[in-house]
């Protein structure tokens, strides 16, 4: 469903540049949860934003279905942002004067579908993530899980096969981390999307059906222990 082939990136030049991806191979299959590990600063924020079209690569590709990118301007890849990627991040960047139906329908405005269609989709996105008895609920009326749970209908709603999701416990209490990880398990099972997330929670990392270190500008495929033994910590 994704593959992401020998795929690099550096910022800066001369004897500033510095090589952040040094050659990113990874696979991704349909409705797999994989967690992304490593130390701060080792671009795992910065690989995330290749493959959600925010931010072109130096060399190297990126196939997710029908799309092939990679090395594309931003400006290139508008329909990856549309129809390929759902992103959800550790802040819930909800709109606070809006309902939870409204909040999923405006992005998928933004998105060119038309009006009917996006609530439509919106109803049936919330209703996946638990949340139809709350669509007439602006953000300050949901707890930090159901406002997470608002963003996650939004990154799914409109039939996007990949879920982007950068730190998207950050801001929740145990309880509620956990219930959106088992929320991820559940959409992974039924609907076939695929989250790749990142965490420097290696129980919630352990959680997915696969977890990849980020280190040294690669991946490796990892298990906890190794993931606990990267020197310096994870993600700090």
């Amino acid at each position: 469903m994704l593959q992401v082939s020998d795929l690099c990136k550096g910022f800066g030049s001369g004897r500033n540049r510095l090589e952040v991806l040094k050659g990113i191979d990874l696979e991704i299959k349909p409705g797999e949860l994989v967690a992304l590990m490593g130390p701060s600063g080792c671009g795992k924020s910065t690989l995330l934003n290749i493959i959600g079209g925010l931010l072109d690569a130096d060399s190297g590709s990126i196939s997710l279905e029908s799309f092939n990118y990679g090395t594309k301007s931003p400006n290139r890849v508008v329909e990856v942002r549309r129809r390929g990627v759902g992103w959800i991040f550790q802040d819930f960047h909800l709109i606070d004067r809006l309902s939870a139906l409204d909040n999923v329908i405006f992005s998928l405005e933004l998105a060119g579908v038309p009006s009917a269609e996006a609530e439509e989709q919106a109803r049936e996105a919330l209703d996946k993530v638990d949340l139809s008895d709350r669509l007439n609920f602006i953000p300050d009326q949901l707890s930090g899980g159901q406002q997470q749970r608002v963003a996650i209908a939004r990154a799914i709603a409109g039939s996007r096969p990949l879920i982007l999701a950068d730190e998207p416990t950050g801001n929740l209490d145990v309880k509620s981390g956990l219930e959106i990880i088992d929320l991820f398990q559940r959409l992974c099972e039924e609907e076939q999307i695929s989250v790749l997330m990142v965490t420097h929670d290696p129980t919630l990392a352990s959680m997915a059906d696969r977890m990849l270190l980020l280190r040294d500008g690669v991946t490796a495929a990892s298990d906890i222990r190794s993931a606990w033994g990267v020197e310096g910590g994870i993600g700090e």
